[in-house]
């Protein structure tokens, strides 16, 4: 990913757990070790995977999330398992199973998981962190995280996922933005007994190093997934990715992914036309017109330092979309798994503003706040 348009201060140096070998290598000898990793699993300009073989370490398995261990599958594709080299099996955790088989846990006797998140309850890392450790906890193994920073983890904000809208979009009570590193994650799941049957696995955060805190600008140095091209798209993802649930593009099918959002039947100066391409495969309104926002010209700093979802492009989005033959929301209720309720759908049809929209949820958003404290490493 470039870099280019990011600021000095959306730049700032920091270790990654995956950097702390003397910490965690020690533990891995003589053990057989599975790897959760994808492209982003670097350590400097060595894959994770690489560097652990390098050191001797017996590395059994590797386990690929969505977007597959190279990181280009779009979204929704569905994962093959594979080999690494022509020799270490990688299981595919988004194809037919989500979960890894408790015939391969039962290979192992340490898991690791080394994956970039970006603080979005719809990113679906977090979901199969979840199954990663379910299925060490049923099987008896520890999991290490070897924490990353959270690009988004300096505020939480939207709706808490309400029971009954669990889905692999969202399997947890938290907000939309929930302000915490993948590693503070993992111990809330552990220790809020949110996997099946309230089982708890024997769990290890290896630390981000450099001084990290949640309100520490970060800007990725590679690209998490297709769809999130760069940094800029990476901090509006959280307000944008409602679109997903809706006719509006939000820009697949472009260069300016999660940048820009339109229909061929919006008010708007902007115009954009999708076209299939290998990050999108199929993109909503496909070799139309679709007129509407861009958002590129906004300065990342400023979008960061907006530290909340802006539900301004879904509102105006749902004022501004002349529709005929068909709703706004799709009819799958994707935007409901989404929004974790059915209220926010219901909020937009009856046109609240958006302040009331945010009351609506604050004491929700108080309530995790109290849970997110248990689990924090980093300050602040």
């Amino acid at each position: 990913m470039s870099n280019e348009d990011s600021t000095d201060v959306m730049a700032v140096q920091l270790q990654p757990g995956a950097h702390e070998l003397r910490t965690y290598l020690p533990k891995l000898s003589g053990k057989k070790v599975g790897l959760v990793v994808n492209h982003t699993s670097m350590i400097n300009d060595t894959h994770l995977v690489d560097r652990l073989m390098s050191e001797g370490v017996d590395v059994q398995m590797i386990f690929a999330p969505e977007h597959g261990f190279k990181g280009t599958a779009y979204n929704g594709e569905e994962i093959k398992d594979g080999l690494y080299k022509g020799k270490t099996p990688i299981r595919s955790l988004y194809g037919k199973t989500k979960k890894p088989a408790a015939t391969d846990i039962d290979l192992l006797d340490i898991v690791i998981f080394d994956i970039q998140d970006v603080g979005a309850r719809f990113y679906t890392y977090i979901s199969t962190l979840h199954y990663v450790m379910e299925a060490a906890a049923e099987g008896g193994k520890e999991v290490i995280i070897l924490d990353r920073p959270n690009p988004n983890g300096h505020y939480v904000d939207g709706p808490v996922l309400e029971q009954g809208f669990s889905s692999f979009v969202g399997m947890h009570p938290v907000p939309v933005v929930y302000g915490m590193t993948i590693g503070e994650y993992g111990q809330m799941i552990n220790g809020e007994g949110w996997m099946k049957n309230g089982v708890k696995c024997s769990l290890e955060v290896i630390k981000v190093t450099g001084g990290y805190s949640h309100g520490t600008p970060y800007t990725l140095p590679i690209a998490p997934s297709p769809n999130l091209p760069n940094q800029r798209s990476i901090l509006l993802y959280p307000s944008l990715c409602f679109f997903e649930g809706t006719v509006v593009s939000a820009g697949r099918g472009t260069d300016k992914q999660f940048q820009i959002y339109g229909h061929p039947n919006m008010s708007g100066d902007y115009t954009f036309t999708p076209v299939s391409m290998t990050s999108s495969k199929y993109p909503k309104h496909e070799g139309k017109q679709c007129k509407g926002q861009s958002l590129n010209h906004m300065d990342e700093t400023e979008i960061f330092s907006q530290a909340a979802l802006d539900l301004s492009y879904i509102i105006e989005a749902y004022k501004n979309t002349t529709l005929t033959d068909e709703s706004f929301f799709l009819k799958s209720n994707f935007f409901n798994k989404l929004a974790g309720n059915s209220s926010l759908m219901s909020q937009l049809k009856e046109e609240w503003p958006e302040d009331l929209i945010r009351a609506s949820w604050a004491d929700d958003i108080t309530a995790f706040r109290a849970v997110r404290a248990k689990y924090l490493l980093y300050p602040e």
